[in-house]
């Protein structure tokens, strides 16, 4: 299956803006027997006076732009084709919660996949003694590390409400789980905290949602913008899995991995910084369909 990919982010200034400078993290990652990035073309307008490509610690590829003059607004425009393949089969190989626990002791890799760096905290996610609660209300020592992982992304799928009006991008989690509303970010940035509160490794992915679902289908929540979920490490044996809680649902085909790090400071779409004053604002679109 083959994706068409169309990303357009804009920001706007109330004010002219100068001196400007943003490292852009939205391109669709090449993974190994599950996705590859077949073409893509990435502009910024207006056109930047400085631009580089690279990739950070996690393998996301990155691109940083500078303007000088002043601009009253700018917009990243991204058009990609992604071929997905098709997901394989598997069980559940993995270990109880306890016997996971106790394997950490023996990793020693520090590489950008290792399991360590997503024991946290992290910028975004300090510790919380509510969302801690929750998870321990959900645990069974009995049950492995993927049944775990399954058992709370559902339970937290029914008790948050998908409200795009109820928190901003700089949310806490702890605000966003006491409210119990939010968006794909808070739904992952608290099942991330709860899963590491019980000793599972657990990131952050950012990606897109096929906007459009089978016939017959319901549309997913957050496919009109960059998407989130979370990876959890679930042993060796098992790996890596991935979980969409805001949809309560395994990764498969509908979801386009763009970045992977320990929380959203990881893998935000753009971050940067500017001269300027009085207010802004910012406005984001995707669209995400099968490539004829």
């Amino acid at each position: 299956m083959k994706y068409s990919i169309r990303l357009t982010i804009a920001h706007y200034y109330d004010l002219p803006a100068a001196n400007s400078r943003h490292l852009i993290r939205v391109l669709p990652r090449t993974l190994l027997g599950r996705q590859k990035l077949t073409t893509h073309l990435l502009e910024v307008f207006p056109e930047p006076e400085s631009k580089a490509e690279g990739v950070d610690f996690f393998g996301n590829t990155t691109h940083s732009c500078a303007h000088r003059d002043q601009h009253k607004e700018m917009s990243i425009r991204l058009s990609c084709h992604v071929e997905m393949d098709a997901p394989s089969l598997w069980q559940d190989l993995s270990p109880s919660i306890q016997r996971l626990r106790s394997d950490h002791d023996t990793l020693t890799d520090l590489g950008p996949t290792s399991p360590l760096h997503f024991l946290g905290p992290s910028p975004r996610l300090p510790p919380n003694s509510a969302i801690r609660d929750f998870a321990k209300d959900l645990y069974q020592p009995e049950a492995s590390a993927v049944e775990t992982v399954i058992r709370i992304g559902k339970a937290l799928h029914e008790t948050m409400t998908f409200d795009a009006t109820a928190t901003t991008v700089d949310t806490d989690a702890a605000d966003a789980f006491r409210l119990q509303r939010g968006v794909c970010q808070d739904f992952t940035h608290i099942m991330i905290l709860a899963l590491q509160s019980l000793g599972i490794p657990s990131g952050y992915v950012s990606g897109y949602l096929r906007t459009l679902p089978p016939p017959g289908s319901v549309k997913l929540e957050g496919a009109d913008a960059m998407h989130a979920w979370v990876r959890a490490w679930c042993g060796p044996l098992q790996g890596w899995i991935e979980y969409d809680p805001t949809n309560a649902t395994l990764v498969g085909t509908d979801h386009v991995v763009a970045g992977y790090g320990r929380d959203y400071s990881d893998v935000a779409p753009v971050r940067g910084h500017l001269r300027s004053s009085g207010g802004q604002s910012n406005t984001q679109a995707v669209d995400v369909a099968i490539a004829g």
